[in-house]
Order: structure tokens, then sequence, then C-alpha cells
């Protein structure tokens, strides 16, 4: 998949994913106008909305309602790199919610790709290219 980057102006960064055009910025106090999630935000979101739809995953298929079920990620910064250290995904689970789907629903949550690839550890290079060798090269 390829995931076309585009420079709108100012601190925006935008994103073509398929038919989806993701908006990016800086907040103010780094000189963008905090008009979009910035790019690291937009990461850590996109493990917390993997974690979340195995979890929607596992409840559709179990007719169980999502109803006051709550997700909530939270990092903790090492404070010299300001990078994350670690990442807890805490879930809330509603009244009434079967016992027996406790800890399965956890398992659920585990199996993120975006986790499991992060733990991988995937080789990210950068390289420069002309952009006709890079259309033919896909």
């Amino acid at each position: 998949m390829d995931i076309e980057i585009s420079f709108p102006g100012g601190k925006r960064v935008d994103a073509k994913v398929g038919d989806f055009v993701v908006h990016t910025d800086q907040p103010a106090s780094l000189g963008g106008e905090g008009s979009a999630p910035a790019p690291f935000d937009l990461f850590l979101a996109s493990v917390a909305t993997c974690a979340g739809i195995y979890v929607l995953g596992f409840c559709q298929a179990r007719g169980l309602s999502t109803e006051g079920l709550v997700l909530t990620q939270r990092s903790e910064n090492d404070p010299v790199t300001k990078l994350p250290t670690r990442m807890t995904i805490a879930l809330t689970l509603p009244p009434g919610f079967p016992e027996r789907y406790r800890d399965a629903i956890v398992r659920a949550a585990e199996g993120c790709k975006v986790k499991k690839t992060m733990a991988a550890q995937p080789v990210i290079e950068v390289v420069l290219t002309d952009a006709p060798a890079l259309a033919a090269a896909g």
C-alpha cells in the first residue's frame, strides 16, 4: 500500500490513504495552527483505535453491547527522549458484562495489528527516488 504525502501549507502535512485524506497539523505552540491532530498523536491513536476495532469485533461476534464500554489509552514518556516507554490500554467494561468474557476481551485487544507491528520492529527505510521510478516499482 502506498500512502502519498502532500504539504498544503504552514505546518500541515496530509496523507492520502486510498480514497481518504488524513489531515495533520502541529499545535500552535510548535508553530502550527492546531487545525488537526499532530502526526505523532495519530500514531498513538492508531494503537488505541486498532485495539478498539478488535474489542468491537469481539463484542459484535458475541452479540454483546458496547454501550458503556470505554477504552482509554495512556502513554508514559521518557523525560529525556520524550518517546513513550509504556502504553497502557485500559478497558472499562459496562455493568453486566459477562464474567466469562473478561479475560477474552483483553486478549482480543492484545491482538491489535498495530501493536504486533510495533513489537516486530519493522525496518523503516528512507530513500531518495525519482517519482516515475517509484510509480514503476509499485
